[in-house]
This record gives structure tokens, sequence and C-alpha cells, in this order.
């Protein structure tokens, strides 16, 4: 059994209120009764991508077994890289590979400099084609990044959502060991298919995007943090299960 805690867009912006939330949900990660297999953590880690940020994420991030990191549009991936990773700055994707005895993780970078919406670039398709060339047969591999790759039916959402993701599909559809692709960016937690696939959508750690058809504000910045446990079990059966993180542990 393979078990993957997901969070996503803490936000985090050197203030009190985001810092707590992300604090109370790698407390309640911390105690759980056995270390997951990895944490995921799919972007928007900071505000406004500073360094100060990433320095705060790096010392909350602190839990037993393998976080994971990507960006998002409100990251810097130099930055992230350079404090996050420990690898030298730079404007190139921020693209890393991890794997467990029974999982291959590939994080990727779906982040565009300068922009809200995302882009697989060139460079991190040919990278994540040699991952899944790469990957043992029969080792299911996770595509994880910030941006989802399909419409949410929330508008704002789906305005900045991934582009040009026909590419991500036809390299998909080869490799039938891609077991889910984890992403955040909606603010809410939320489950689709791509390219025949699991497209599961971290709800966020910082606030809530409420529905079109829910009352309300936009953004609902009352309700409680939440993550996702996703569990492939040795049958090869995929499950899901969201979790609100409501008391500090």
């Amino acid at each position: 059994m393979i078990v993957l805690a997901h969070l996503s867009d803490t936000h985090l912006d050197g203030g009190a209120r985001n810092a707590g939330r992300t604090a109370r949900v790698m407390a309640y990660l911390a105690g759980l009764t056995r270390p997951v297999d990895a944490v995921v953590v799919t972007g928007d880690i900071a505000d406004h991508g500073t360094v100060s940020e990433y320095e705060e994420a790096r010392e909350l991030f602190s839990v037993p077994g393998p976080v994971l990191t990507c960006p998002g549009n409100h990251d810097d991936r130099a930055r992230l890289r350079e404090v996050l990773l420990g690898r030298n700055g730079g404007d190139a994707p921020a693209n890393q590979v991890y794997a467990t005895e029974r999982a291959v993780l590939a994080v990727a970078d779906s982040s565009v400099p300068g922009r809200d919406d995302g882009f697989l670039a060139d460079e991190t398709i040919s990278w994540l084609g040699e991952v899944l060339e790469d990957a043992p047969a029969g080792k299911p591999v996770f595509v994880c990044f910030h941006h989802p790759p399909v419409a949410l039916h929330i508008p704002y959402v789906d305005d900045i959502r991934q582009r040009g993701e026909e590419r991500l599909a036809a390299l998909i559809a080869g490799h039938p060991q891609v077991a889910a692709i984890l992403c955040g960016h909606a603010h809410t937690a939320a489950a689709t298919t791509f390219a025949g696939r699991p497209v599961l959508v971290a709800p966020s750690v910082s606030s809530t995007l409420l529905l079109p058809w829910e009352r309300g504000e936009t953004v609902d910045y009352g309700l409680p943090p939440m993550i996702a446990f996703h569990v492939l079990g040795d049958d090869g059966r995929l499950t899901t299960h969201y979790r609100v993180v409501d008391r500090q542990v």
C-alpha cells in the first residue's frame, strides 16, 4: 500500500494566519501513527515568492518523510529551487523526481514566470517522458504539478488553468503506469479525469474557493484547512480521503 499526503496553496506571506494554518496541518501530519510515503505540496507555497517566505516554508515543512514541492503561479521558481530544493537558482523549470520502493513521483513545474495560467515547457515534457520511460515496469507513477490540465467548472480557475495540455495527454496515453495526476491551484477539493487517468485536486491550506452556485463571497477564509490522502492499494485501486484539520494537534 502507498499513502501520499497531498496539500497545496499555503500562500505563506510572513503573516501569522497562513503560517498558523500551515503549522496546524504539519502538526497533524507529524502526529500520524505511521509516516506517509511522501508529502506532496502542489504549489503556491509562497504568496510573493520571497526568500523569507521559502525560509518560513522550509521551517514549517518539517515532518517525518520526504516533502516534495513544485512552483505555482505565486511562486518564484529560482528562489524555491534554491531554498527548498537546495539547488542553484535559475529560470529553468524546477522539476524533480522522487522514487520510493513502491512508486515514482514526478513533480513538474507548470508555472510560467509572470503569468497566472500554467504550461508545461517543452523541456518539462521531455523530462517527464524520460521519467516515465525510466520507471520500472509495474511501478506506479504519480505526476504532480500546480495547474489542473482540465476545466473544473469554476470560471476564475478555468481561465488560468494549464494550457497546451494535449501534449501531456499524448505522453500519458503511452504510459499506463501513470496512476494519477495530483495538482492544486483551485483552492477546493476536486476530482475528475484527464487522458483516462484520475486528476485529484488538493484543497487549499490558506482559503477555500466557493463554487459559482454557492452563496457568499468567492473566497471563504473562515473554513478550516484541508488535506488529501491518496491511497494506492496492493490491488491497484486508488482511493482518496479528504481530511479537515480544524484544531491544533
